[in-house]
């Protein structure tokens, strides 16, 4: 079976190559030009130049594929506009791509975000896939703009939609400031209530991507792939402590007036930034929710999902992946 798999580069994306070249499969990563390969250079992956919008490049790359695993696109961007660009855009060229150049496709995998769907009410009501998905920023607006237009391609495509929430685990990037500051015996918690989370380690959720196409009841389906326990921030900053080795943390709680003031001026002044700014209006709203958590009992009952690592478990591999390269 061959598979190819965008986002390869990246953090989830590399280590979905890696299992699947684990399981058997022959795996083609899409890279652009400007990518680093670090994580795929000594392995046996063909790489695939690929432009999003050029539908030559997009066939060339699918073409002769059996699964198609579409873990690439934008996690931070200027505006709306940008981010559906990136993932509505970007992903609707590669479903045409795939239904012309590869009509034989067994799976088109489609890993969304929790964000599409939006917050949960309550600690008693996990999201589950039948929820009203109510995204509240660009960046989950576009990734349910994108599910949409995966959809459209039932009859045409078989697919399949995973929904994580927050990811973590070695090699990435996004939470490494958290440890860095709390290893300075810091913790910034938002607001002054507990906030419920979902997470996956980068582990569970490559093996649960994996697994959404090892049976046909995940055909047109879309599930949570996610944590089965709910952590809160306390609990967790308390796991990081003790995993850095600090005695003591000081939790510093700041008002949610605060957090959207500092994304206030941070997004103003990020116009003026080479890059978009890491956080933003969207992203001080989405720290201020109390409920990001979802259900995973439709994965456990269609493709016998589980979370294997340990919240305790997966923090200690990830700072001792952060120490054995130096960011820690």
């Amino acid at each position: 079976m061959k598979a190819f798999v965008t986002g390869a580069t990246g953090f989830v994306g590399s280590h979905l190559a890696e299992l699947l070249l684990e399981r058997g499969f022959e795996v083609r990563c899409a890279v652009r030009p400007t990518s680093s390969t670090k994580w795929l250079d000594g392995k046996p992956f063909e790489l695939a130049v690929t432009d999003f919008y050029s539908q030559e490049s997009l066939e060339k790359a699918v073409e002769g594929c059996d699964y198609v695993f579409h873990v690439g696109g934008a996690v931070a961007a200027r505006n709306l506009e940008a981010f559906m660009r990136s993932n509505r855009d970007a992903t609707r060229n590669l479903l045409e791509a795939s239904a012309k150049a590869a009509p034989e496709l067994k799976r088109f995998v489609y890993v969304s975000s929790q964000t599409a769907a939006g917050p949960s009410p309550s600690a008693d009501a996990p999201l589950d896939e039948t929820a009203e998905c109510r995204p509240i920023t660009a960046y989950g607006k576009s990734k349910f703009a994108a599910e949409q237009e995966v959809r459209k391609f039932a009859g045409k495509i078989p697919f399949t939609i995973v929904r994580p929430p927050a990811v973590y685990g070695p090699r990435d990037p996004a939470i490494l400031q958290i440890f860095q500051v709390v290893q300075k015996g810091l913790a910034a918690m938002m607001g002054f209530n507990k906030k419920y989370v979902s997470l996956v380690h980068s582990d569970d959720l490559v093996r649960g991507i994996a697994d959404t196409v090892t049976t046909d009841k995940t055909i047109n389906e879309t599930y949570f792939v996610s944590s089965e326990e709910f952590y809160t921030w306390d609990v967790m900053m308390d796991i990081i402590r003790d995993a850095i080795g600090r005695k003591f943390v000081f939790k510093l709680h700041i008002p949610h007036s605060v957090v959207m003031t500092v994304a206030f001026f941070s997004e103003f002044f990020g116009k003026f930034a080479k890059n978009p700014p890491i956080f933003n209006l969207d992203k001080g709203r989405d720290f201020i929710q109390s409920y990001w958590i979802c259900s995973v009992e439709k994965a456990k009952r269609d493709f016998n999902y589980k979370q294997t690592v340990s919240i305790e478990r997966g923090i200690n591999e990830t700072i001792r992946w952060y120490k054995e390269n130096h960011l820690l």
